[in-house]
């Protein structure tokens, strides 16, 4: 089963929440809000979930911040990535595009 990284633009007003703010100590108001997310599902279809508020019977599939904040995929920021073999793998891309992300003054959210 492959597996993906993906990158959602999240709308500038998320940029002013407590939670980004806590989290993005470093961003710059210049640079986008993203979420950065891996699954076992196509990034067209995580986004979908998100986007809808998706559920299975454990509980929600989505984020509430991409619910209340996603306008739409990044795909340069993630597709060269694509897809990866493991659960790991793309769980430790995820993590390293987090950071890298922050790093270049992105308010970024992942979890």
């Amino acid at each position: 089963m492959p597996y993906y990284v993906y990158v959602i633009e999240l709308g500038k007003e998320f940029s002013k929440t407590s939670r980004a703010i806590r989290e993005n100590p470093g961003a710059k108001s210049d640079k986008p809000c993203i979420y950065v997310g891996s699954s076992s599902k196509t990034p067209e279809e995580r986004f979908q979930e998100h986007i809808e508020g998706s559920r299975n019977s454990r509980g929600p599939l989505f984020s509430r911040i991409v619910r209340r904040y996603g306008i739409r995929l990044r795909p340069r920021l993630y597709q060269k990535y694509n897809p990866m073999i493991t659960r790991e793998e793309a769980e430790t891309k995820e993590k390293e595009l987090t950071t890298k992300y922050k790093k270049r003054g992105y308010t970024v959210w992942s979890n």
